[in-house]
């Protein structure tokens, strides 16, 4: 199942901002302030010297909140991955940038994954001029993403998005506007940023 409890538990616990949270907000500043000390009641104190196996799992867990996905899920895109020719690593990690989810985010038609995945659920998302609610739609080159409906985009969270000037879009997405293209394959160069892949595919091979 996918994870519901509370964003900035995990993230705190994992110790790295995973982006379950809106940029800007109180809670985003709350997690931000409070990212170095784990929770509970013990704090730093409680935290004992991971095991290897443990370190895998705790990548492997910032990879799966990271994106949103269930077990299940990540471990269908590691078994396709690995089943591929070449760099097992990058294969699994095109695929979870290439989820309808993530490339919305990406674009910054949403602010978080999961605004993003309610965004497509309710059918305000197009690929190629038609509506898709699936979430995990895998993109290909020279997809065209656009909003079904413009009046979606003058939601506040939607209309901030958009407007977010320090956005970084990835070189293998375009947008103009309110216009998204898929001009190549992606790289695993901003996951590798956050999460350690080599111990990730460790743990699934074990």
């Amino acid at each position: 199942m996918r994870y519901t409890g509370p964003r900035n538990r995990i993230a705190r616990q994992l110790g790295i901002d995973l982006g379950l949270k809106t940029p800007g907000t109180k809670s985003h500043a709350r997690l931000l302030k409070r990212l170095n000390i784990p929770p509970g009641q013990h704090g730093i104190k409680g935290r004992r010297k991971l095991s290897e196996r443990a370190l895998q799992l705790r990548e492997k867990q910032k990879l799966r909140f990271m994106f949103g996905v269930s077990e299940t899920q990540l471990k269908k895109y590691f078994k396709k991955a690995s089943q591929k020719k070449g760099n097992t690593g990058l294969f699994l990690c095109q695929f979870l940038e290439r989820r309808l989810d993530n490339v919305v985010y990406r674009l910054g038609f949403a602010p978080t994954r999961a605004a993003a995945r309610q965004l497509i659920s309710h059918k305000h998302i197009k690929v190629n001029d038609k509506i898709l609610n699936i979430p995990s739609y895998l993109v290909k080159v020279n997809d065209i993403i656009t909003f079904a409906d413009e009046k979606i985009t003058e939601v506040l969270e939607i209309k901030q998005s958009l407007e977010n000037k320090d956005l970084i879009i990835p070189c293998w997405l375009k947008r103009e506007g309110k216009v998204g293209k898929i001009v190549g394959e992606p790289s695993s160069d901003l996951i590798e940023k956050q999460v350690h892949l080599r111990l990730v595919i460790e743990y699934y091979s074990r």
